[in-house]
């Protein structure tokens, strides 16, 4: 077989591919991230269909298959999703969304572990730190001081993942090990619930993007939001139980507020997490949306949220959120260090690094 030929196949199963690929998402069989993850897994194509296709640039594609129709058939028809992706201009990581979004950085705005990137009065506040943007105390550190150049300037941010498989998996169990319960920790923790509580008390309304996992910390930075968004594939858990600790950031407060006492109280005691449209069904998203419409769907939040009177924003949000839970939040902080600092939390953690069981004492 001549180079040509080679190159001819190669080009003939690569676009085969992305058609199936459309093909299984529009049906509603699977999500575009299950597809990706099963292509690469099952089917050993690395990167994914979707992921190609966005780097290649999705109106190359479409020209791509228009060409090999006219020479092998019907079965390289473009299919519906990716003409309605190039028709939106959604043409792949050129224009920082396809079937995925990509950031783009303002200039000077790229930290070590977040992103901004500004849309006029709209802001995207990316986590970037794959695969499991966890919330170190360096993530803690870079939002905060982020939130101090934001806070009131963009009418609306968006929080999302530069990654297809998480959100955020929680704190960085590794970092917490080496801290000091009663010093580092508590100093982490307090840092934390200002972050969380200068998000919640602006007028700059805030959206968190959930495009997949959001345990531990990642739900609890998604419930500080003021909306929620769930990709179809994404989840929420609260799994500190299984590390013999308490929720830290929030979660035994804002948890109740949006799910009520008793799902909260499952959640968190039980540590499993919940789908998407659960979550909806409880009231944990605002929203459930197609794995690929999900950053859409929250720019367009943004954007319809960023045209309202920002003084009657922070007057809602501030009244809306009196109540207890300043109060909530400290006794929670006093339940995290105490269990932090027991010798079950030791034996949860290290029992989680090492990959076994737990086996908790009560001490």
């Amino acid at each position: 077989m001549s180079t040509v030929e080679d190159q001819s196949l190669v080009e003939r199963f690569s676009l085969k591919a992305i058609v199936e690929s459309c093909l299984v998402l529009e049906e509603g069989e699977a999500s575009a991230k299950d597809i990706e993850i099963g292509m690469m897994m099952g089917a050993g194509i690395l990167p994914g269909p979707f992921t190609r296709a966005d780097e290649q640039g999705l109106d190359s594609v479409l020209e791509a298959l228009e060409r090999a129709r006219a020479e092998w058939g019907e079965g390289f028809e473009a299919p519906l999703v990716l003409r309605r992706l190039v028709g939106q201009g959604r043409l792949g990581k050129k224009t920082g969304q396809g079937f995925f979004p990509y950031p783009q950085p303002d200039e000077d705005q790229s930290r070590e572990t977040i992103a901004l990137e500004t849309r006029g009065d709209v802001g995207i506040v990316w986590l970037n730190r794959p695969p499991a943007n966890p919330l170190s105390p360096q993530v803690i550190s870079e939002l905060t001081e982020l939130w101090g150049e934001i806070d009131g300037k963009l009418r609306a941010v968006v929080l999302a993942s530069s990654n297809v498989f998480t959100f955020s998996a929680g704190a960085d169990i590794k970092a917490f090990t080496k801290m000091d319960p009663e010093t580092d920790g508590r100093r982490l923790i307090d840092a934390g619930h200002d972050f969380l509580r200068s998000m919640e008390q602006s007028s700059t309304v805030t959206i968190a993007a959930v495009n997949s996992l959001a345990f531990g910390g990642g739900c609890e930075l998604s419930m500080a939001c003021d909306f929620r968004l769930a990709a179809e594939s994404a989840s929420f858990g609260q799994p500190e139980i299984n590390l013999g600790i308490i929720p830290g950031f929030g979660g035994t407060q804002r948890l109740p507020r949006l799910v009520g006492e008793a799902k909260a109280l499952e959640m968190n005691l039980v540590g499993d997490p919940i789908g998407a449209h659960e979550a909806l069904r409880v009231g944990l998203v605002n929203q459930v949306v197609p794995d690929h419409e999900l950053f859409d769907t929250a720019l367009s939040w943004a954007r319809k949220l960023a045209e309202k009177a920002p003084l009657a924003v922070g007057q809602i949000k501030q009244v809306s959120a009196a109540g207890d839970l300043d109060e909530g939040i400290e006794a929670e902080k006093q339940g995290f260090a105490a269990a932090f600092g027991s010798e079950d939390a030791k034996e949860g953690i290290g029992a989680f690094l090492g990959k076994r069981q737990a086996k908790f004492q009560g001490r």
